[in-house]
């Protein structure tokens, strides 16, 4: 195994700490919290803990958790499977259209239309938990022993 494959198998394992996981979900609404209040402090904060988050917490103890269960079908999606995280077949479609609405929650947030900016956030959200729900569903299917 490469050093390279080896980092990447540690980024990946303690990436898939829950606590990692959890903590990043807030990062988007954050962000356009951010901009909308046009405190580019918190903006940087939020782009620092994005990067370092990765690699904060110890890799855990069991995959039960269903977040530690999403990183990990997020892995085998893209490695094993050889999947793009976003296109216009199912379920990336989903991943797409989040991003989409985070790009227009940014645009709200620097127009200063809170409802536009809650809006984007909250489908980026709703539609990223949702595509990572239909990987795990896969991936659990895909590892589960006596398949």
């Amino acid at each position: 195994m490469s050093l390279r494959d080896r980092t990447e198998a540690a980024f990946w394992r303690r990436h898939s700490n829950p606590a990692s996981g959890w903590s990043r979900v807030p990062v988007g609404p954050v962000l356009i919290y951010a901009v909308y209040r046009r405190d580019f402090r918190l903006v940087a904060a939020a782009l620092v803990w994005t990067a370092i988050n990765p690699i904060l917490f110890s890799p855990p103890e069991s995959a039960d958790a269903w977040m530690t269960r999403a990183v990990l079908a997020e892995r085998w999606w893209i490695r094993d499977e050889n999947n793009p995280t976003v296109g216009l077949g199912y379920p990336n479609v989903t991943n797409a259209v989040g991003a989409l609405g985070f790009v227009y929650a940014l645009y709200a947030a620097w127009r200063r239309r809170p409802a536009g900016a809650a809006i984007g956030a909250a489908a980026s959200v709703a539609l990223k938990l949702w595509w990572l729900r239909v990987l795990v569903r896969r991936y659990d299917a895909a590892t589960a022993p006596d398949s």
